[in-house]
C-alpha cells in the first residue's frame, strides 16, 4: 500500500487559501498571493525536495485548473524539475463537475471519492495532494492520508479558508523531522499519522505528590 501525502501551504493562522496569486480564488478573499513575498530559495529547495519519489497526483478541481494552465508550459523554464514530474505522472481529479481533463494523463474520479481514493493509494507508492483545501477537508475527516507537510509562514490574515475547516477530526500524529526554518522565516513541518485519538491529562497539579512522605 502506498503513502498519501498532503502539501499544504499555510499562514500563521492556518489560512490556505490562494497562497500563489489573486486570480487563484479571487471572489470574496482579498490576499490572493501571499505567499509570493515570503518565498526564498530555502523554501524552494524543500518544496522540490518534497516532491521526490512522487508518482501520483490527487487534486481538487480548483488546483487541477490552474495546474493544468500552467505546468504543461513550463518544461524548460526555471521549473522545469516539477513540471517534468507533474507532467508526466497520473493526475486524478476530485470533482462533481465536468473537468477539462486535456492535461495529459488525467483522470475525474467517481462519486465514492473515499473509495477511489484508497484505490489510488493501492495503485502508486507516493500520491501527493497540492493545496486542493476541499478535498483536504474529506481526507482528514476520513483519515485517508500518512503525511502532512506544512509550510508555516510568518503572516496573519485573519479571514479566508482555513487547512483545518470542518474536516478535522480527533487524530494523533508524529512529527517525522526536525522543524526547519527559512531566512524569511517560513517553518517547515512534517507529520505522520499515528494510531488512536488524543489523550487528555490533569496540567493543575504537575508537581502533585512531590517530597511526600506518606
Amino acid at each position: 500500500m502506498g503513502l498519501i501525502h498532503i502539501e499544504l501551504f499555510a499562514t500563521l493562522d492556518l489560512v490556505g487559501q490562494s497562497p500563489g496569486g489573486p486570480d487563484e480564488d479571487p471572489v470574496g478573499f482579498p490576499f490572493g498571493g501571499w505567499q509570493a513575498p515570503l518565498l526564498d530559495d530555502v523554501v524552494g529547495e524543500q518544496i522540490v525536495a518534497a516532491y521526490e519519489g512522487t508518482d501520483a497526483l490527487l487534486l481538487g478541481r480548483r488546483t487541477y485548473d490552474i495546474f493544468a494552465a500552467y505546468w504543461p508550459y513550463q518544461e524548460g523554464s526555471k521549473d522545469n524539475e516539477i513540471a517534468t514530474l507533474f507532467n508526466s505522472v497520473p493526475k486524478y481529479v476530485a470533482s462533481r463537475g465536468r473537468p477539462d481533463l486535456s492535461w495529459a494523463g488525467s483522470t475525474q474520479l467517481g462519486p465514492d471519492l473515499a473509495g477511489a481514493v484508497r484505490e489510488i493509494r493501492d495503485r502508486h507508492e507516493h500520491v501527493k495532494v497540492v493545496g486542493s483545501l476541499n478535498l483536504v477537508q474529506t481526507l482528514l475527516r476520513e483519515k485517508l492520508f500518512d503525511r502532512l507537510d506544512l509550510w508555516v509562514h510568518p503572516v496573519v490574515l485573519g479571514v479566508g479558508k482555513k487547512v483545518f475547516d470542518g474536516g478535522a477530526v480527533p487524530a494523533n500524529v508524529t512529527l517525522l523531522e526536525p522543524p526547519a526554518a527559512s531566512p524569511k522565516g517560513a517553518v517547515y513541518l512534517r507529520y505522520g499519522l499515528a494510531h488512536g485519538t488524543p489523550a487528555t491529562g490533569d496540567m493543575s497539579a504537575p508537581d502533585r505528590g512531590a517530597g511526600r512522605d506518606d
